[in-house]
């Protein structure tokens, strides 16, 4: 795979191979374009330019391979991918042309949504050598990054995320998150978050089963109800993860995982607001 052979895929394929649209592809570019030195001096020139940097990122991040894998397959040494993805990541972050909202979107008061949901993912890590019961989840019985998404429903777009370890429970995380949702805003919660109402009063959370008894059919017709409105969420999880890096176990250090979903929400929220 070089960038001229990427140049001739169909949209459909250039999708499919790269994770992203083709013309994020090309905002992407054109956002890194002022920060990149063709002829650096001193120093060597670069073996490859930035498309195909951008695509060795987006196809890291896609198929998630090693990076001697990557390497391979563009002629570069697995220290050079290393070197070019770290790049892209950090410079494309620098530009600010891909950002969430942020926090203060949920409260400024004028233009907030109606209505957001609140939801929590885990993606697989390998086992840290050190303090291993703060990564390791109950739920899904290995160690885990959590990562909390908040999301408009109306418009699909991720409005801000926050992250924590695979032993924290949802809830906790949430308290942790410090995000404040303004008053007139609904939020929509799963059973994890049994006690939100205490910190935001405008919440609807599923009926919890009550010990050896059952619910009544309005009790279950209301979780359908809240189901049906919260799967946005659920999508939104699906499509991020159409990126093997957050699906998969990750295996890099944690401390850039962060990095690395924002900007994945920031390309994701680009392209919901294409189609919108």
């Amino acid at each position: 795979m070089n960038d001229t052979l990427a140049q001739t895929l169909s949209a459909q394929q250039f999708k499919r191979r790269f994770g992203v649209q083709r013309k994020t592809f090309n905002e992407i570019v054109k956002a890194l374009e002022p920060l990149w030195r063709a002829e650096p001096k001193p120093g060597a020139k670069p073996k490859l330019g930035l498309t195909a940097r951008v695509l060795l990122t987006l196809e890291y991040w896609r198929e998630y391979r090693t990076y001697f894998h990557i390497g391979s397959s563009w002629g570069v040494h697995e220290s050079t991918v290393c070197r070019i993805v770290h790049w892209v990541e950090t410079t494309l972050m620098a530009s600010k042309r891909f950002r969430l909202p942020g926090k203060k979107a949920l409260v400024k008061g004028f233009g907030t949504p109606s209505v957001v949901v609140v939801d929590g993912t885990e993606t697989p890590i390998e086992r840290p050598k050190r303090h291993q019961r703060r990564f390791y989840s109950g739920k899904k019985k290995r160690h885990t990054l959590k990562s909390q998404f908040v999301v408009d429903p109306k418009t699909g777009c991720i409005i801000c995320t926050f992250f924590g370890r695979g032993r924290q429970h949802d809830f906790n995380l949430f308290q942790a998150s410090g995000v404040m949702i303004h008053p007139e805003t609904e939020g929509q919660f799963d059973k994890g978050y049994q006690g939100v109402q205490r910190l935001h009063s405008n919440s609807r959370i599923p009926i919890k089963k009550p010990k050896g008894g059952s619910l009544s059919p309005q009790n279950k017709a209301h979780n359908r109800a809240l189901a049906r409105e919260r799967i946005v969420i659920e999508h939104v999880n699906r499509r991020l993860q159409i990126f093997k890096i957050l699906a998969e176990r990750y295996r890099n250090r944690r401390r850039r995982f962060g990095l690395r979903c924002n900007l994945m929400a920031a390309l994701y929220n680009f392209e919901q607001s294409q189609v919108a």
